[in-house]
Parts: structure tokens; C-alpha cells; sequence
């Protein structure tokens, strides 16, 4: 009859032990959806979390007397077979010490911290009314502890804002998702923590690769170059393209071919709309809240001086979130990858983010934003072409050097 007793006690020590450590390991946001799914058990357990001390509380008196009676019951089994003598009860204490720090303690405990969310849901059934009918106790045990507390100087409730995930810690949480997290998805996650980080001079497309209408130039290539054009919209500018007159949207353009009278360039400048400026240094995440306020889909990037930088669209932010989706415009060096040689011919106008997201190098990039301006900033000079050097591990060779630039390069891994 004793030993079924002591039995039963180190199972109800177990218990409790198991239940303190899968209740402080549970996932809130994994039981919160449960939660919006209707689930009860979530709920209770959401309940019994929110009040933290007191579930401590209840936990801790009942593993410590259960403990203490298992203990007690265990010296009265030694001294009742084999006399009252102090080797006995020395023995006996070391007996369920032994017996409480592994099967109500190490064992329940490792359980708990591998099945969490399992468990507490299990034992949230049998807490919430263990709680209500020890309330009297909890209560005046409180009483004591949030004394101590208060001598100590600590607020109960101060880990309420200490709980709340910083960007870093969605990160960490996104990049062990494994295979919870499709790659895909995962991949999309990533790149919005990366939107703060990065400003529009990273995505935008350089001033050297603009493709703009010179208002200066015979009507008859203008009209040829909208024939011709790949774009949308175009930057419109007189003489140089720091004198922006406008953004032509090339539709509306459509309409100047079909007229009887000879095109002019007042015809041109009739259509343009407004130029939307945007700063060179400008986060890419609060671009994108300016382009959904402002209504627009294109800005022209300019520096502290004014001077025209280069351009930025919203698909150049929506594919720097999701990936490319939107064909590549000719003569670019988007889609590049390894050769089965291990080498890659890239322009130098290819940026270096990109380099880094596709071949897996480790360009810096808190210097030039191009292959091309890393190379000048490396030689500190206009090189010939032939000329080979390593960077961050990878050899660059210069392929072709066109109009004070570089114009080609090979990468070998």
C-alpha cells in the first residue's frame, strides 16, 4: 500500500514537472492559431499563460509538497523495515532523491521540452481547475512573492514588451522554418526584412542605362525611338538629362502617328506628366509606402546636388521582394549564372547585389554598387582590357574597357 502511494506521488510529481517545463516552452504563436481555429484547449492554455505567476505558483506548491510527502513516505518504508537508525534514513533519503531527480525531474522535464504544444494542451484540462480551487493558496502565497518582487524592483508584467519579435528574430524564425516554410516562401520572407536595409540606389536602374527622349534631337528620331522603344514611360529631358521636362507615357504617344498635320515637339511636350523625384538614399521599403500614396509606379533618383542618379520603378522593388517575374529588356545581363566551366561573363553595369544573390560571392557592398565602380575603386586608375585581379576570393578578368568604363568582365570561380 505504501509503495502504490509512493508511486502515485513521484507520477504526480512527474506531472507537474512536465507540465511547468512544456508550459514555459510552448509556442504562443502556434497556440494562438489553434486559438482562431476554435481550438478550446488553445484557449485555456492562452489563459493559463496570461497568468503566469499564478500558474507558477500552483505548479510549484504542488511539485514541492508532493515532493516532500514522497520523501517523508519514503523514510517512513525505511525506518518501518529496517529500524530507526540514522544510516536508514540517510539511505532513504538518498533513495528518493535519487528516485524524484530522475523520474520526477530530468525524465518528465525532457519530455515536456520536446513534445510542448502536445502536452500542455493535454494538461491545460486538468491546471484551469486546479488553479480555481487553489486560489485561496495561490493568493496568499502571492502575497509573499510579489513583496519580494517589489523589493527586487521587478515588474511582473515588464516581459510583455520584452516579448515582442524584433525584424532579426522574424528572421531567425523565418530561416529555421525548414520545411514548415516552402523555399519560396521563404525566400519572399527574407527579402522584405531586406527592404529596410537597402535604399533605391541598390534597385534602381543607373543613370548610364536609362533609355530617355532628348527633346533636342530631329522630331523624326524621337518618333522613331517611340517606335522603336521597350518601355512604358519614358524620362523626357532638353539638351541634358538633368533638365527633366517629363515622363512621356508611350501610349499615349501612339496617338501622335496617326495624326494628318506634322508632329511637333510642343506635340510631345503636351502629353508629359509631372516627373516624380525621388531622394538617392531612400530606404526601399518607405519607397514603396510613397509609391502607394503618391499613386505612382516610377520615380527619377536624384542625389543631394540634383543631379539625375538613375531610375526607379515599383517592379524593380516588387522583384527585388519576389524575384524577377517581367522580361528582361535586351542587352542586359539579367539571368546570368555559372558556365559548367565555373566561369560567367557579366557587363560591369551588372550591380553587385545581384553578383552576390546569383553566383553566391561575397562582393562588399558598402563601396560601389557595380562591378564596374569596384574595379575602378580596386585599380584606382582606367585599365586596359587583359588585366586580372582577385576580389573577395573570386578572379576578375577584364574582358573590354569602352569609353573611360568597363564594359565586360569574366568571373572565375
Amino acid at each position: 500500500m505504501l509503495l502504490t502511494a509512493l508511486f502515485v506521488l513521484i507520477l504526480l510529481s512527474a506531472f507537474f514537472s512536465m507540465t511547468e517545463t512544456a508550459l514555459m516552452a510552448a509556442n504562443r504563436h502556434r497556440l494562438r492559431h489553434l486559438a482562431k481555429q476554435g481550438s478550446r484547449r488553445a484557449i485555456t492554455i492562452l489563459w493559463l499563460l496570461d497568468r503566469t505567476d499564478r500558474l507558477l505558483s500552483l505548479v510549484l506548491i504542488a511539485n514541492t509538497a508532493i515532493n516532500a510527502l514522497a520523501t517523508a513516505l519514503v523514510t517512513a518504508i525505511a525506518i518501518a523495515a529496517f529500524g530507526n537508525h540514522q544510516r536508514v534514513i540517510t539511505a532513504a533519503t538518498a533513495c528518493v532523491a535519487a528516485l524524484l531527480i530522475v523520474f520526477a525531474e530530468i525524465v518528465p522535464k525532457v519530455i515536456g521540452a520536446t513534445y510542448p504544444e502536445r502536452i500542455s494542451l493535454f494538461t491545460g484540462l486538468v491546471l484551469k481547475p486546479l488553479m480555481r480551487l487553489a486560489k485561496p493558496l495561490i493568493w496568499f502565497v502571492n502575497i509573499f512573492v510579489s513583496g519580494v518582487l517589489r523589493i527586487l524592483r521587478i515588474k511582473v508584467g515588464a516581459r510583455a514588451a520584452e516579448q515582442r519579435i524584433s525584424p532579426e528574430e522574424l528572421r531567425s524564425i523565418v530561416l529555421d522554418g525548414g520545411s514548415f516554410i516552402p523555399q519560396k516562401h521563404k525566400s519572399i520572407l527574407l527579402n522584405l526584412f531586406d527592404l529596410e536595409k537597402i535604399s533605391v540606389e541598390d534597385v534602381m536602374t543607373p543613370r548610364a542605362q536609362v533609355e530617355a527622349l532628348n527633346l533636342d534631337t530631329p522630331i523624326n528620331e524621337i518618333l522613331h525611338q517611340l517606335a522603336t522603344c521597350y518601355h512604358n514611360k519614358l524620362p523626357v529631358f532638353e539638351g541634358e538629362i538633368n533638365r527633366v521636362a517629363g515622363i512621356l507615357h508611350v501610349r499615349r504617344a501612339i496617338s501622335l502617328f496617326n495624326h494628318e498635320h506634322e508632329v511637333t515637339h510642343d506635340d510631345i511636350r503636351a502629353l508629359l506628366a509631372a516627373p516624380y523625384y525621388v531622394p538617392v538614399d531612400t530606404d526601399v521599403f518607405t519607397q514603396l509606402a510613397y509609391f502607394q500614396e503618391n499613386h505612382e509606379r516610377l520615380g527619377i533618383v536624384v542625389d543631394e546636388y540634383g543631379e539625375v542618379q538613375g531610375l526607379v520603378t515599383l517592379e524593380d522593388i516588387i522583384e527585388e521582394m519576389i524575384g524577377e517575374f517581367t522580361t528582361s529588356s535586351p542587352g542586359n545581363s539579367e539571368g546570368f549564372a555559372w558556365d559548367a566551366d565555373r566561369t560567367c561573363l557579366l557587363e560591369g553595369t551588372t550591380t553587385l547585389r545581384d553578383i552576390n544573390k546569383r553566383l553566391g560571392l561575397q562582393f562588399p557592398l558598402d563601396g560601389p554598387k557595380t562591378l564596374n565602380g569596384l574595379l575602378l575603386e580596386y585599380l584606382q586608375d582606367i585599365p586596359e582590357a587583359n588585366v586580372a585581379m582577385k576580389i573577395a576570393g573570386c578572379i576578375i578578368e577584364i574582358v573590354q574597357v569602352q569609353n573611360q568604363s568597363i564594359r565586360m568582365v569574366k568571373l572565375i570561380g
